[in-house]
């Protein structure tokens, strides 16, 4: 099992879950009721599903490619540590991972 924290946008809360291993941290967000859009379900075209990774497990993962990055160029409130949750899978280097909400966000449509 992986442990991940979700930190609300305004830091006021705080979610632990377990997850499987080599689940999908978007996955595991959208079963927790995270805010989360996820609308093209994994497929890259979009942004919302970006999350803000803590300094440390930031550099656990796997550098972004280049097609993340333009879309991360897309999202609101974007920081240095910033990734997109479908592109984060879940294994045991990353227990304890911890992510923050971007804050407020919308899909494409302005909703």
């Amino acid at each position: 099992m992986t442990r991940v924290r979700f930190i609300s946008a305004d830091g006021a809360h705080v979610r632990e879950v377990d997850a499987g291993p080599g689940a999908r941290l978007l996955d595991v967000a959208q079963a927790d009721g995270q805010p989360l859009e996820g609308t093209c379900e994994g497929q890259m075209a979009c942004s919302t599903c970006h999350v803000i990774v803590a300094a440390d497990d930031f550099a656990k993962l796997p550098p972004a490619s280049e097609e993340e990055e333009y879309l991360l160029d897309l999202a609101a409130n974007v920081t240095r540590h910033s990734r997109l949750a479908c592109q984060i899978w879940l294994e045991e280097a990353l227990d304890s991972l911890t992510v923050r909400m971007p804050g407020q966000s919308h899909n494409m449509m302005g909703r």
